[in-house]
């Protein structure tokens, strides 16, 4: 069966959006905290890391989210997403320590790139633009899985899959060390969906839980 990851931004409401993406059939669940200037983000996350941020959504009250969201989804890998300018300021460490303490499976720092930072356990991220060599080491470091990215630029909803995807998956395949195969296996027969996710979560839990399950359904139909 296909991974079904689903972003959602750190919010009061997240916890309860999450729990109905479980419940509409998410596999796993990314917790965006919010950050100032998340160059790598779209519009629509970018957007709802500002009003974020404007509700007071800090470090601490996103750890609080995350903390709640591990109440309801007890069993659901939970994944939170930010930038390493929010790890320097909060310290490194305490974070680390923290998001494990609030229930956090890892973490991704989307500007971290491979080799910086290592003690920081973290899910790495490659792009087309990545080199075979740090697509293996990526695998090497990487926690769990490797994150594909399939476009340059920001992310958004597009119409159509990247013309990338198919050899960056291909490229992570091959290169990426024997032990650690599964990790990349895993994503490369997943999706993340983030941006449409959080279009549709301002609706509330039950529309978001019925657009997960119409997500589940899909993917589910192709194997």
């Amino acid at each position: 069966m296909k991974t079904l990851v689903i972003y959602l931004m750190a919010d009061p409401e997240t916890p309860e959006l999450a729990r109905a993406a479980v419940d509409g059939g998410a596999d796993v669940l990314e917790i965006g905290f919010p950050f100032s200037d998340p160059l790598a983000d779209g519009p629509v996350i970018r957007r709802a890391g500002e009003r974020a941020l404007a509700r007071g959504m800090r470090t601490r009250q996103c750890l609080d989210v995350l903390a709640r969201t591990r109440e309801l989804a007890p069993e659901t890998p939970l994944i939170p997403m930010t930038y390493s300018s929010l790890l320097e300021a909060y310290g490194w460490e305490r974070f680390a320590a923290d998001v494990e303490a609030a229930g956090g499976t890892s973490m991704i720092v989307a500007d971290l790139p491979a080799g910086e930072r290592p003690e920081v356990r973290r899910v790495q991220l490659v792009a087309p633009t990545s080199t075979d060599e740090r697509i293996a080491y990526a695998g090497e470091q990487t926690d769990g899985w490797l994150y594909l990215v399939a476009l340059t630029g920001t992310t958004g909803a597009r119409d159509d899959l990247s013309p990338a995807l198919a050899g960056l998956v291909e490229r992570a395949r091959r290169l990426v060390a024997p032990e650690h195969a599964r990790a990349a296996a895993e994503l490369a027969d997943g999706i993340v969906v983030g941006s449409r996710a959080v279009q549709v979560a301002d609706e509330g839990p039950g529309a978001l839980r019925e657009y997960v399950g119409s997500l589940r359904s899909a993917i589910d139909a192709v194997g």
